[in-house]
């Protein structure tokens, strides 16, 4: 128990103190989960939308490749990406293992089928006939699936949460293709589980409390907005 405090209050310290190497390591992070959040929104809502308003031949199999993503382990998909990545991988003449990007390609795999899935549960939500009263109103096809968002906008902005939640905690695919290099690819989480096997405990609970922050933000977010509902 003395540990833990003595962790806590060292860990504080930094944090008060903005300890440079803290620094560097939540910024990495929050660069590398926003970049890879802002793609798979811009992906996930759209195609989420699409899969919410339609119905076509083959819907069931898109959907139960999007569910299985859904509960897809973080950590095969690191392995997935890495062979890809590897140099003997389809994309190893990129140079991208062991490097941001490969970190962000991992990351909107994992965050792309819950953004869309929940879009598309939020947008299958909104009463169906509202859609066909807009275009008989002279709203085009996009205006119709706009004003449809708008309606459905807390389940949207609900989805995006769920995926930053998904990818800002994550440890198995980031550390698989990131290699958790120092100043170069170590986040949050990857700093968390080397700065504990180090015996840094103090580091290791700055960067915890850190962590713990930002989930704890995104989970007050998200229910003040299902609460209000906007």
């Amino acid at each position: 128990m003395e540990t833990i405090l003595a962790g806590l209050r060292q860990g504080g310290q930094l944090i008060l103190n903005m300890d440079a190497a803290l620094l560097e390591i939540v910024a990495l992070s929050l660069r590398v989960s926003g970049i890879a959040l802002a793609i798979s929104t811009a992906l996930g809502i759209p195609i989420g939308a699409f899969l919410g308003l339609k119905r076509f031949v083959g819907r069931q199999v898109v959907l139960a490749f999007l569910y299985t993503g859904m509960g897809f382990p973080p950590v095969v998909i690191g392995l997935i990406v890495y062979l890809f990545l590897s140099r003997s991988g389809p994309l190893g003449t990129f140079g991208w293992l062991f490097t941001p990007t490969a970190m962000i390609i991992a990351q909107i795999i994992i965050s792309f089928p819950l953004v869309a899935g929940f879009t598309m549960a939020a947008v299958m939500g909104v009463d169906p006939n509202l859609r066909q009263q807009l275009l008989s109103l002279g709203a085009t096809q996009f205006q119709a699936t706009l004003a449809l968002l708008f309606e459905a906008r807390v389940g949207v902005v609900v989805a995006i949460i769920a995926g930053f939640g998904s990818i800002i905690s994550e440890v198995g695919a980031v550390m698989l293709v990131g290699g958790n290099i120092e100043n170069a690819t170590r986040v949050l989480t990857t700093a968390i589980v080397l700065e504990t096997r180090q015996g840094d405990f103090a580091l290791a609970l700055a960067l915890g409390l850190i962590l713990l922050g930002l989930s704890f933000i995104a989970n007050v977010a998200m229910m003040r907005l299902q609460g209000r509902g906007v």
